[in-house]
């Protein structure tokens, strides 16, 4: 999995850069096998940045729009642009591609989340690269990533992928400002220790991203993660010490449950008392409804809640078995006497363990000393 920003694919003034995008397709194509018989053929899926910032050109506009209805137009005016010019590229290596196009949306409704799993896996099937980007024509500002680092990651959770390769404008993430004498390359992030007091950068000219997107989309894709340039593909694909590589934490999560932490937001909130939030985070139980102390927002079953301590403070987040009208008069009840007086379709869970993501850790839970 590899993925591209603006900066890496475009030119100063914005316009696609044919040359800089030749030069990562030969590396792609070379990981990939190149379409040359006999050669062995490694699957890569490529998360490219660059609609907005192909578009700019064409619309005589110098930098990036502010407002969302212009960058949707540069989107639309740049995505065509920029699907051909991989059209092209990818042709001299007998290789073929798909344009796969996702809004947040797409990944935070479970159906749309397994339509797109499938097209990709039959895209590789088919021996097809598949060109993934966020539809930015259609995206709103509340259906957005944001950013494609999160994208690549959520995608790369969803493949099944090896690895991820983050590409950027800068070679590796530093201690400091790269420009500034001092300031040294991380090798390695096991932990999120090893990033104490380094300060991440923000966003450039043409991208929507940053080093703190690069972080947070290493932190939730699962797999390993190299962060660096463009110019330094090859060898990064190739497994040599360049950039920085990120360790996955701990076991791989699943797939329903990285896509609950990170792919959706909460349509609503429910609180719980201490017992409650003791069964769902250290135990890993299901919400009963005698744990519930109040219900807040509109949802309906099968929507995705957040899940509250007395405080405010997110635990965890789940997939309802109840709408949200329901609620109130469930609250503070055991399972048994809602069967006896509402009926064996009320003896079941608010939310059950395995549609639930705990998003706290113990630590944060324990009382202040």
């Amino acid at each position: 999995m590899v993925k591209a920003g603006s900066s890496s694919l475009t030119t100063p003034d914005g316009a696609i850069d044919a040359a800089r995008i030749d030069a990562l397709v030969d590396v792609l194509a070379g990981r990939r096998g190149g379409g040359r018989r006999g050669a062995k053929d490694r699957e890569v899926v490529f998360v490219s940045s660059g609609a907005i910032a192909a578009g700019l050109g064409p619309l005589g506009m110098p930098a990036r729009p502010r407002d969302l209805a212009t960058q949707q137009a540069a989107a639309s005016v740049g995505q065509g642009l920029l699907i051909a010019r991989y059209t092209v590229s990818f042709a001299r290596h007998g290789l073929r591609v798909g344009q796969v196009l996702l809004t947040a949306d797409d990944m935070m409704r479970r159906a749309n989340h397994r339509n797109a799993q499938r097209t990709l896996e039959q895209l590789l099937a088919f021996g097809i690269v598949p060109i993934v980007n966020e539809n930015d024509t259609v995206a709103t500002d509340e259906i957005r990533f944001g950013d494609n680092d999160r994208l690549a990651a959520l995608v790369a959770h969803l493949i099944r992928a090896d690895a991820l390769i983050l590409l950027s404008d800068v070679d590796a993430l530093y201690t400091g400002d790269p420009r500034q004498p001092g300031a040294r390359r991380i090798e390695h992030v096991r932990e999120p220790a090893d990033l104490d007091g380094v300060r991440l950068g923000a966003s450039g000219r043409v991208g929507t991203g940053g080093m703190v997107t690069k972080v947070e989309a290493a932190r939730i894709a699962g797999v390993p993660v190299v962060l660096t340039n463009a110019d330094s593909a090859a060898p990064a694909l190739a497994g040599e010490d360049v950039g920085t590589y990120f360790h996955p934490a701990g076991a791989r999560p699943s797939s329903r449950r990285l896509w609950l932490a990170h792919a959706t937001t909460g349509q609503g909130r429910l609180r719980l008392d201490p017992g409650a939030v003791e069964a769902v985070v250290r135990r890993r139980k299901s919400l009963l409804p005698a744990g519930v102390t109040g219900v807040e927002g509109e949802f309906s079953v099968g929507d995705p809640v957040d899940m509250c301590d007395e405080s405010g403070g997110l635990v965890a987040r789940g997939l309802v078995n109840y709408d949200a009208g329901e609620i109130p008069d469930l609250m503070g009840r055991s399972t048994r006497w809602l069967a006896r007086e509402l009926g064996p379709e009320y003896e079941r869970e608010i939310i059950h363990r395995d549609d639930l993501v705990v998003l706290a850790t113990e630590q944060s839970l324990m009382p202040p000393s």
